[in-house]
């Protein structure tokens, strides 16, 4: 019996991000390549009885011509016919507003706004005006490139279509010289957007953020320890001989043994004595904060000095060697107290750079 997306999504935390429901699986084939394969991967991930939502690749944008790009609309009849197999909801990715109309005409159930799209405010309002007048569920990966307000933007177009059940798809961003990863995840952007929009379900796809199977595991441990509300993950028959991204692929059993072999965190806990415990160390943690916030207006409070004296000689703002010297200390120091050398690095950078503005604004002041 096939379900719909309001008794798929009551089950989830994705309905009601705040309560303890289980994560959203969505998972299936990067791209529908034959019937045969559809069916054996929809049945299979049926069997699991972990999957909520059958996804499959049916349009495919690809970097260079020639690679291939989906088998088209014919593959949506298949997809239509594991629904009626499995009872699975369906998911696939659109582009363009005829994408939108094919896959509405088989009736898809979840469509989403791929990295490619998103990075273009014209196709994503494309897709948008396409959408107008209809009661569906769309989801919107992050852009390619990490740029947090073209994610944002996306989002508002959509909804301003009229779209209210929206979610977020955070996929990772490219990296120029990245090898742990296919897509950097940047987990901060990700958090960040959850700040500003938490109304809006959060899903990972550790399958593009991995780029390789050996990490799949930890990358969605590490979603489901940051309270994301769901997972997508690529799955087929025969992932070696997929054709299109086989290394990211795993079969439907082995799914099974990652999503068996995450610990499944909440939120929220009815524990007095957690509860109790935690807001004591929270309450340190504000005060550490409130002290790093008034030694960091006083270093300020120096910089500026240091830039006025600066002025009256004639000297740059930015000495190299102060720099590498500041850098070198508090590396050495910071290592002894457990921080590693990246942090640190990113810490003084923003400093640094603040240092900077303020001495800017102090030798370029008017008298």
């Amino acid at each position: 019996m096939v379900q719909t997306m309001e008794q798929i999504l009551s089950k989830t935390k994705f309905s009601d991000p705040s309560s303890d429901k289980k994560p959203l699986i969505i998972s299936g084939p990067c791209s529908a390549e034959t019937e045969e394969q559809v069916l054996a991967t929809a049945l299979a991930l049926q069997k699991t009885g972990k999957v909520d939502v059958l996804r499959a690749g049916i349009w495919k944008p690809r970097t260079r011509p020639g690679s291939f790009e989906g088998i088209g609309t014919k593959g949506l009849a298949w997809l239509q016919k594991a629904r009626e197999l499995t009872g699975l909801p369906l998911a696939v990715e659109v582009a363009t507003a005829k994408q939108v109309e094919d896959a509405l005409h088989f009736g898809v159930d979840i469509l989403w706004v791929g990295a490619r799209t998103t990075v273009n405010p014209f196709s994503v309002q494309e897709v948008a005006d396409a959408l107008r007048g209809v009661d569906t569920t769309v989801l919107i990966k992050n852009p390619i490139n990490p740029d947090l307000e073209l994610w944002i933007g996306a989002v508002e177009r959509i909804q301003k279509a009229g779209i209210s059940k929206v979610g977020l798809i955070h996929r990772g961003f490219s990296s120029y010289g990245n090898t742990q990863y296919r897509n950097a995840p940047m987990w901060h952007l990700a958090i960040e957007l959850k700040r500003r929009m938490p109304e809006l379900p959060m899903i990972c796809d550790p399958s593009h953020i991995s780029g390789r199977r050996d990490i799949l595991q930890e990358v969605s441990q590490e979603a489901i320890d940051l309270d994301y509300d769901g997972l997508m993950l690529e799955t087929h028959v025969d992932p070696d001989n997929a054709w299109s991204d086989a290394k990211q692929q795993v079969t439907p059993e082995k799914l099974a043994e990652i999503l068996d072999g995450i610990t499944w965190r909440r939120e929220h806990s009815d524990k007095k004595d957690f509860n109790s415990a935690l807001e004591k160390l929270r309450a340190q943690i504000n005060q550490v904060d409130d002290e790093i916030m008034l030694l960091l207006g006083n270093r300020m409070k120096i910089a500026e000095k240091i830039g006025m004296y600066k002025k009256e000689n004639n000297i740059t703002i930015l000495q190299t060697n102060r720099w590498n010297e500041i850098l070198d200390r508090n590396i050495a120091k910071g290592e002894k107290l457990g921080l590693t050398k990246e942090f640190i690095l990113k810490y003084f950078d923003a400093v640094h750079l603040e240092s900077i503005n303020r001495q800017n604004k102090v030798m370029n002041e008017e008298k």
